[in-house]
């Protein structure tokens, strides 16, 4: 899996022109599922996302999780994350899980990322044509694979 992880001051994602969901302060997780990725993959993901400091303390330093400064979490399913663009120009998605395997991950780090931080998560619809807006605070953002932990 490979997430993108952005700490936001607001994020929304509207489908069709009617917001789907909103937050305010908190992660925007931009969520791919890879073919080679199993529940394990996703309970590492979901763990190290809830667990990430990346919020100021009380003296500035990045020191609090998305839970210690009560943040919310919008995920969004996003296969483009997955892009292979070794050749040529126009990116391949053959890593991409499709929606059969996919979905199901997908559901998955729903549960777990609103059991691991004690109350439900925003979301997108997987697979619809999302609009996504943010507020980047910082900016901060973290790059998570699961098939690389650095």
């Amino acid at each position: 899996m490979r997430a993108i992880i952005q700490r936001v001051s607001q994020a929304s994602v509207s489908i069709d022109g009617q917001i789907q969901s909103t937050i305010s302060r908190g992660f925007l997780v931009l969520l791919g599922v890879d073919i080679k990725d199993s529940v394990e993959d996703a309970e590492w993901l979901c763990n190290k996302i809830a667990a990430l400091r990346i919020f100021a303390d009380e003296r500035g330093l990045m020191n609090q999780s998305l839970k210690d400064c009560g943040g919310e979490l919008l995920l969004v399913s996003q296969f483009t994350l997955l892009a292979s663009y070794k050749k040529g120009n126009r990116p391949s998605f053959i890593n991409a899980a499709r929606p059969e395997q996919a979905i199901p991950l997908y559901e998955y780090c729903i549960e777990q990322l609103t059991r691991l931080l004690g109350k439900p998560i925003a979301t997108g619809i997987f697979g619809a044509d999302m609009q996504v807006a943010l507020v980047n605070d910082g900016p901060v953002s973290i790059i998570m694979d699961t098939h690389n932990k650095e």
